[in-house]
């Protein structure tokens, strides 16, 4: 494999890294948007409350991590996506801004009406934000966009755009389900789990049919990413998010959720890394190869050498700490915890 590969494959890891992460706070703040009212949605808001606190920030590691990968090691690509649909990408970093201070100011706020505005903040932008993300990706798998191509709406506002727009919807609804079902067992609430659980097989249902859907719209609209996903890797790919779905509805079904997780992420990898495997050896299929959007080889060399640097030191710390937080070693500040910010232990 050639440096350019190499970089590519490491590109892709990244995106499926952060559809994963990402994708679960994404999908916790889908549900706090559709918890209901003040008193309904009181107790599902406190777990979504309690399990983001400890990582939410971390997540974004994978973002920037795909950023610098794209910006140092594909320029010409970084520049195409960028340029023809920078409304897309604009709309999701802003989303992305107002998603975090919504949530991080929420609930040091005292006053109900302030936290209601902070709480729709964090929740309509949870749910906008992988929107437009997924476009942005549908208007690179459909090849519409290329070297020179005018920043349109046609660009990422297609079927194949839209359809992959709602797969990232209901993809990081399904994960945040999942997650947020594993730790109300942790946290003791058998009432959420049963919640969040019915939430997390409705959503993989839908998933499951909007996959599909999306695979014949791709048929039409798509036809180098229909090809990819039904031949070679892509296909094997495919089947291997196909079993998973199985699995995850199972474990949902059987036990009490925590190995529903690891299940529920093979399935969204798997279905990431299918798109990526479906374009070889395109980065935009039709327009623009690995190859072509390629750095100069000193570039690409010394990008390897980073990744392998960041794999060994920050890589183990950032699993370290998804550790810790999965078996809850990680306790956000309660509200209590707040009343008290900045008085002195006793003795201090």
């Amino acid at each position: 494999m050639t440096a350019a590969g190499v970089i590519a494959a490491v590109l892709l890891l990244a995106v499926a890294a952060y559809t994963c992460a990402g994708g679960t706070d994404y999908g916790a703040g889908f549900w706090d948007l559709t918890a209901g009212g003040a008193e309904r949605g009181k107790r599902p808001r406190w777990l979504i409350d309690h399990a983001m606190a400890p990582v939410w920030e971390v997540n974004n590691v994978w973002l920037i991590f795909v950023l610098v990968i794209m910006w140092t090691g594909f320029p010409e690509f970084f520049q195409t996506v960028f340029s023809a649909m920078w409304l897309p990408l604009a709309l999701a970093a802003i989303g992305i801004v107002l998603r975090g201070a919504g949530f991080a100011l929420r609930k040091p706020t005292r006053k109900i009406a302030g936290r209601r505005v902070y709480g729709a903040v964090f929740a309509v932008s949870s749910l906008l934000t992988p929107f437009f993300l997924g476009a942005a990706a549908g208007g690179i798998a459909s090849g519409r966009v290329g070297p020179g191509t005018e920043p349109t709406a046609h660009a990422w506002f297609n079927p194949t755009s839209v359809f992959f727009g709602l797969l990232a919807v209901v993809g990081t609804a399904l994960l945040g389900a999942v997650f947020l079902a594993a730790d109300a067992v942790r946290y003791e609430a058998p009432d959420l789990h049963a919640y969040f659980r019915r939430r997390a097989l409705a959503t993989l249902g839908a998933f499951a049919v909007l996959g599909a859907v999306t695979l014949i719209v791709a048929h039409a609209d798509a036809p180098h990413l229909w090809h990819g996903l039904t031949h070679g890797a892509g296909l094997v790919l495919i089947i291997v998010a196909v079993l998973a779905t199985v699995v995850t509805a199972w474990l949902l079904l059987r036990t009490s959720g925590a190995w529903s997780r690891p299940a529920a992420v093979v399935l969204m990898a798997s279905s990431v890394i299918a798109w990526g495997a479906a374009q070889r050896p395109y980065l935009i299929p039709g327009r623009l190869t690995v190859a072509e959007a390629a750095g100069a080889p000193s570039t690409l060399h010394w990008l390897i050498i980073v990744t392998v640097v960041a794999a060994v030191l920050v890589f183990p710390a950032v699993a370290f700490l998804y550790r810790l937080d999965t078996r809850g070693d990680l306790e956000p500040l309660t509200d209590a915890d707040l009343r008290r910010g900045g008085d002195p232990e006793p003795g201090a």
